[in-house]
């Protein structure tokens, strides 16, 4: 699982070599089914960690059974709506989904004079974060775009959130980290880069880890030796 401010999200993928991964939130909205009652995650990220964490500029946010009181519109007073097509996805191809049966949209055009579209697409840089009861709305889709393959409607979009990370730290220093088997770390609290070794943390390399845990094998052998040692001098002392 992968925590944040927002909530915990379960990890579908990482991508090491383009920096990604894809979080499922468990009450977000599919092609298959409309979630409502503002119990989706969104996304939230701590201000610590919003430099290295972000949704990736081709991945859509479409947010669900907003209020016209949200701070979406509030900034529009009637001008032109602020949501738009995403990576050449839009909410117009998603009333199409299947998840719409129960659940029609109130569809009021690209202007709204009547009251705000049941659903707003927007990229992630244009709000900043995905806070449901902020913002004001039910419920939120995410989907991101495969460039580049293009589907052919809401039903074959690929939904989660993809995320852009970035390595916090000394890059020298992860590069050395990584080349030894282990992955790169930080620690919050000492503010100190971390090289993750498995069961091992070391504030070098992997290679100091097991060459540490060598040297304290070799001193406990030492150890056990010098006893074993002492103990048989020690019984042929009371030999006859």
């Amino acid at each position: 699982m992968f925590h944040i401010r927002s909530g915990s999200y379960r990890v579908l993928g990482i991508d090491y070599a383009y920096q990604s991964l894809v979080l499922h939130d468990p009450h977000m909205s599919t092609c298959d089914s409309i979630v409502l009652g503002g119990r989706g995650n969104g996304f939230v990220v701590e201000q610590w960690r919003a430099p290295y964490l972000n949704p990736t500029s081709d991945n859509m946010f479409m947010l669900i059974g907003c209020s016209a009181d949200s701070p979406l519109f509030q900034a529009y007073h009637g001008k032109r709506s602020p949501c738009r097509n995403v990576s050449g996805m839009s909410c117009e191809e998603y009333y199409g989904c299947p998840g719409w049966d129960m659940i029609r949209p109130r569809q009021y055009g690209l202007e709204y004079g009547s009251g705000p579209p049941e659903c707003c697409a927007l990229p992630f840089e244009d709000i900043k974060a995905v806070n449901l009861s902020k913002l004001g709305c039910q419920g939120y889709s995410s989907a991101y775009s495969l460039a580049p393959l293009r589907r052919a409607g809401p039903d074959e979009w690929s939904y989660g959130i993809e995320v852009k990370y970035s390595l916090q730290g000394n890059a020298s220093f992860c590069r050395a980290c990584e080349a030894t088997g282990g992955s790169c770390g930080h620690d919050i609290d000492d503010k100190n880069d971390l090289c993750l070794c498995g069961g091992w943390n070391s504030t070098g390399t992997c290679d100091l880890v097991h060459s540490e845990s060598h040297r304290r094998k070799w001193s406990l052998m030492v150890t056990l030796a010098g006893f074993v040692t002492s103990t048989i001098i020690l019984e042929a002392s009371h030999w006859p």
